[in-house]
């Protein structure tokens, strides 16, 4: 598996935006029976979700993460480097939406920005891809934004679905630090790739006549989801720890992607670690994807005045089928209070600048 140390590298701070509409899942009994509803909520931990309005956008929940953690940092437009936008629910087809929000947040013409297209272990190849670029290049200053919203592509039809997704977009500013660094590995297992899919929608099925509208909707093979969580990702795991002689007893935290309750619980039975030290948010947000880490992170951290450093192992898995895993340390500090809005950008610049006054 590809691993390394990249150097000189720091998490300054984490912030998230979840939308302030809220769904209990109590609230489907009607619909798919008060059994199968506690059942679900038993076997995935998921009570409440915070989802998104459908004016609502990915790009606008990350905006106003970005917005609060640029004004903590004090960070000037100008200063920032670069801008990456990993989500699978961007506003276009064309263009990326790192651009849009390059421009919504007033960055420098200087500034890089795109796209990156990845679900459930965006925030650890984001991070990756954020850390190389600050200690291999001349950057200084990187915002990762990581985010995904659920309000079109799910089958509210279909209970396995339904009940499980929460939205959210977070901002992480990295910045280079002499003497900081982490470490990373990342797999990619591709003869997964329809264990969590939506069909049609895109090239692959532009050329055929699509009647049945669920190829429009996501899929997801539970089982072999599961089979492969506790199998291939603990023993990646256990192979990272090993190669960079890390002490799991040593480790503050273990942040896992947010899959359910059930899958978190046999990790932490895999890894022979006590479920004390894998923070949970699943139960009041939902799976949210790919910003599930630094959700949970902030859910966990967010408002903290201490500066004393945590030992952290973070780590995403899920669609493509894609997993990687992260070791760094991280100021309790550095994360920001959990945001909650009903903003979204209604396409005019000058006066969403205005009101950010």
């Amino acid at each position: 598996m590809a691993t390394g140390i990249l150097k000189n590298v720091e998490i300054k701070g984490i912030a998230c935006a979840v939308p302030d509409h809220i769904v209990n899942n109590e609230d489907y009994f009607d619909v798919f029976g008060e059994e199968n509803v506690r059942r679900f909520i038993k076997m995935t931990g998921v009570k409440t979700r915070h989802v998104a309005f459908d004016e609502q956008c990915t790009s606008d929940l990350c905006y106003v993460a970005a917005k609060s953690l640029m004004k903590k940092l004090n960070w000037e437009p100008s200063s920032i480097d670069a801008l990456i936008l990993v989500t699978q629910t961007p506003d276009y087809a064309i263009p990326a939406t790192a651009c849009v929000l390059q421009y919504r947040l007033g960055l420098s013409d200087d500034c890089i920005a795109f796209d990156i297209n990845l679900g459930c272990s965006a925030y650890v190849y984001g991070l990756w891809q954020a850390a190389t670029m600050i200690s291999t290049q001349n950057i200084n200053r990187v915002l990762l934004l990581v985010g995904d919203t659920s309000n079109f592509g799910i089958n509210q039809n279909d209970s396995s679905t339904a009940m499980i997704f929460g939205d959210g977009g977070t901002a992480t500013a990295l910045e280079k630090t002499e003497g900081k660094d982490l470490k990373y590995f990342l797999k990619t297992k591709g003869s997964g790739y329809k264990s969590i899919i939506v069909p049609a929608g895109h090239a692959r099925s532009r050329s055929q006549i699509i009647t049945d509208s669920s190829e429009y909707e996501l899929y997801m093979n539970g089982a072999d989801v599961f089979s492969f969580t506790i199998t291939d990702v603990p023993n990646a795991l256990n192979s990272f720890m090993k190669e960079y002689s890390i002490d799991k007893n040593e480790v503050d935290m273990f942040v896992f992607h947010q899959a359910n309750l059930f899958i978190l619980k046999h990790l932490a039975k895999k890894l022979g670690i006590p479920m004390e030290k894998v923070p949970i948010s699943i139960d009041r947000y939902g799976n949210t994807s790919g910003e599930s880490i630094p959700l949970t992170l902030v859910d966990v951290l967010g408002g903290e005045q201490s500066d004393d450093t945590l030992k952290l192992i973070l780590c995403g898995f899920g669609v493509g089928l894609s997993y990687g895993g992260i070791y760094l340390e991280l100021k309790k500090s550095a994360c920001l209070p959990m945001i909650y809005t009903n903003y979204y950008f209604k396409g005019d610049v000058s006066k969403e600048r205005e009101e950010d006054k």
